[in-house]
């Protein structure tokens, strides 16, 4: 049975799709406590049964990015804040690579946070 979670991926295009489904890759690698899980109409990522990080498209560009839960309680300079008073983003370009090196880091840093 497909998921909601699931046909998410299934549903957009290239080069979306693709890069979606490396990031749910490197989430869900990070530790066995990351769950997905479908919450707002998103797909949301929990760690030990709290909101994690989710994925979401910018109104103006159209390009993916994950919001960090408590990204507030982080410093990096790939995240923005923006209007939001709890969560940072970190952008994704679906044509370019992406950073794995730094996205890792930042998703430990949140880690931490629990």
């Amino acid at each position: 049975m497909i998921t909601e979670h699931d046909n998410y991926y299934l549903k957009q295009e290239e080069p979306y799709k693709s890069c979606l489904l490396v990031l749910k890759d490197i989430i869900l690698g990070l530790d066995a406590e990351i769950t997905p899980e479908w919450k707002y109409g998103l797909p949301f990522f929990y760690y030990k049964k709290k909101m994690f990080c989710y994925f979401w498209k910018d109104k103006k560009t159209q390009d993916p990015y994950i919001g960090i839960c408590r990204g507030n309680e982080i410093e990096h300079y790939l995240l923005e804040a923006g209007d939001r008073k709890r969560i940072k983003i970190f952008r994704v370009n679906p044509n370019e690579d992406i950073d794995v090196k730094s996205l890792k880091e930042i998703l430990n840093l949140a880690i931490q946070r629990y």
